[in-house]
């Protein structure tokens, strides 16, 4: 069993120490030459404007939250199409009950103005 899984293992420590070296080196070798310019805030290459401690709409945490939960049906797609001739007719209808709720849920958000930006 330790032969299947010793030259992943192997990967991961060259991997990490390759990691760490580069991190550790830019950390303690690096130039650092900080100016007050240099500490301020960087937002785009444009001065921030505004209050720091603005707090965002409502409607942005809805946009990402609904970007998340679609983002997360396609990663149960993914599998389901390459494995969907083997599934057979309960496969189809366990997506098929998956996809309509989720088109509920978008009807429901829908009909709710989460998906309007501007109001």
């Amino acid at each position: 069993m330790m032969d299947l899984y010793l030259p992943m293992f192997v990967m991961f420590a060259i991997v990490a120490v390759i990691a760490a070296v580069m991190f550790l080196g830019g950390q303690f070798i690096g130039p650092k030459k900080p100016t007050p310019e240099k500490m301020l805030p960087y937002e785009c290459g444009n001065d921030t404007e505004g209050a720091r401690g603005t707090k965002l709409s409502v409607k942005f945490y809805l946009t990402a939250i609904l970007f998340v939960v679609f983002d997360i049906e396609v990663v149960f797609m993914y599998p389901w199409a390459t494995l969907f001739k083997g599934l057979g007719w309960a496969g189809f209808f366990s997506m098929l009950a998956f996809i309509v709720a989720l088109l509920v849920a978008l009807a429901y958000c829908w009909k709710k103005g989460a998906l309007e930006w501007e109001s």
